[in-house]
């Protein structure tokens, strides 16, 4: 009997633990989240291939992109991969609606192929976005 008892209780308590909990509601909905979530800067293009240039002649490689987002953008550093590109951007706020660019000049001293990186780092993205230029020095 005390065996039943037992038995009884542990059932009673197991069947407890599986109370429902009714599922909490989000304040914000799933477009919002997509939308902070998505890139507020769309690049014209992320890799330029300029073909052939001359030797000894520098090349300036302008990479545009627009603010798609509602607020503006700050260009908060831009990096070339090494000391052959030259970089320059738009130094003030892009406003939302507007188009901006960043232009890398690769200093063609040495013959050959050449594929190299410019890294931008902005206020809209968490993550520097990788450019790339590439080409033959000829």
């Amino acid at each position: 009997m005390k065996m039943i008892k037992i038995s009884m209780l542990a059932l009673a308590l197991g069947l407890m633990s599986f109370s429902a909990i009714a599922p909490v509601q989000s304040l914000v909905s799933e477009t919002e989240v997509l939308e902070a979530t998505a890139s507020t800067i769309v690049w014209k293009a992320e890799t330029i291939d300029v073909g052939q240039i001359p030797q000894g002649t520098p090349k300036a490689i302008v990479y545009e992109f627009k603010n798609t987002g509602k607020t503006a953008v700050v260009i908060t550093n831009v990096q070339g991969s090494c000391g052959c590109t030259a970089t320059d951007y738009t130094k003030e706020p892009i406003q939302p609606g507007k188009s901006a660019k960043v232009t890398a000049t690769y200093n063609a001293a040495n013959k050959g192929a050449f594929t190299k990186t410019v890294t931008v780092t902005t206020s809209a993205e968490t993550t520097p976005k990788v450019l790339t230029l590439k080409g033959t020095v000829i």
